[in-house]
Order: C-alpha cells, then structure tokens, then sequence
C-alpha cells in the first residue's frame, strides 16, 4: 500500500499560496483598523514603539491601502478564469 504524497494530503502548493495571501491581506488590513480605532489612546508606558496618534493613523491608512491593494490584486491574478489572451 503505498503512501500518499504531500501534494495528494494537502492539495495544490499554489492553492495554499492562494489563502495565505488572501488572509495576509486581511491581517495587514484589520491591523490598519485597528490602528486607526487605537490612534487616539495613550501608549503604554513601555510600549516596544510608541506611536503619536497622527502616526498612528497615517500607518493606520496605509496598512489598510496596503491591505485592500493586496486583496485585489490577489483575486485578479489567483481566482480569475483563464481567458483564451492568456495563451496566445
């Protein structure tokens, strides 16, 4: 009886890589939220980068920019049917 392989247990690397950047893209953008829902608390005394709340909101909008970008760009280039340009 022979063993499955990886790719037969897990599937597809590329469907993995699909996901993980889907809910990277998800991270980067609820930790803009939440940067953005945090500007205006004070920071904690030993905090490992404490952040003004200008700064914390202009790295709140980026995170959140960032995040949207990578969501698209993942869903045009990994879900997307392919289309008879893709091969000529």
């Amino acid at each position: 009886m022979a063993l499955p392989t990886t790719e037969e247990r897990l599937g597809s690397p590329q469907r993995i890589v699909r996901f993980f950047t889907l809910i990277m893209s998800l991270v980067y953008a609820a930790l803009g939220v939440w940067l953005w829902l945090t500007a205006h608390r004070p920071s904690a005394a030993g905090a490992l980068l404490p952040l003004g709340p200008k700064t914390r909101m202009v790295l709140g909008s980026v995170f959140i920019l960032y995040g949207v970008i990578r969501f698209i760009r993942t869903i045009r280039s990994q879900f997307r049917k392919p289309s008879s340009d893709d091969f000529s």
